[in-house]
């Protein structure tokens, strides 16, 4: 049973995980190894995991989630976020997306952008109850499978724009980490 879990930089020891959840959540559109170490590579990247903490178990536990974002001196572009199926529907995505829009807060980014399949109504309706809204529609932005995409934003230079909590593993808060351990 998990409790609580516990969010810190990905690791290149994370890999293997990551990208199982990718073909078990995004099918033939998954990213590939070589994918996602070119863009971990990649300057202004910053990705987390999320990990239980179970209190009937000592030791590692397996990654629940993960996420990530790019932020180009402007505003952040969330590159990707997912959990496990086993654990969807248990704020483990809330986390995540709380934890990318503080970060993207501390850059000062004027506004967070993410693309979500049309047909995704459960991360429509959670990035909704954070504040994203629908700028428009990418045709056939999903490939191979060939699915729309909405783009969607939240604005953070709003004035009233409330402060997010981020449960966030203090180590990843330094100035120095672009993509956490993963380079």
């Amino acid at each position: 049973m998990i409790t609580e879990v516990r969010l810190r930089p990905l690791r290149n020891t994370d890999f293997d995980r990551v990208l199982e959840l990718e073909r078990q959540l995004f099918g033939r559109g998954a990213w590939t190894y070589g994918m996602l170490a070119d863009e971990l590579a990649g300057l202004g990247r910053w990705y987390i995991v999320a990990e239980p903490e179970r209190l009937d178990r000592a030791g590692d536990q397996p990654v629940v989630g993960y996420a990530g974002l790019w932020f180009d001196g402007d505003v952040t572009q969330i590159m990707t976020i997912g959990v496990d199926p086993a654990v969807q529907r248990h704020g483990v995505g809330r986390q995540l997306m709380t934890a990318l829009i503080e970060r993207s807060r501390r850059l000062k980014a004027g506004a967070v952008l993410l693309e979500v399949r049309v047909d995704n109504a459960a991360a429509i309706e959670m990035y909704r109850s954070f504040g994203f809204e629908i700028l428009g529609v990418r045709k056939r932005y999903y490939q191979p499978e060939d699915k729309d995409a909405y783009t969607m934003r939240l604005d953070l230079s709003a004035a009233g724009s409330a402060p997010v909590d981020a449960p966030v593993d203090h180590r990843t808060d330094g100035p120095h980490d672009q993509a956490g351990d993963a380079a």
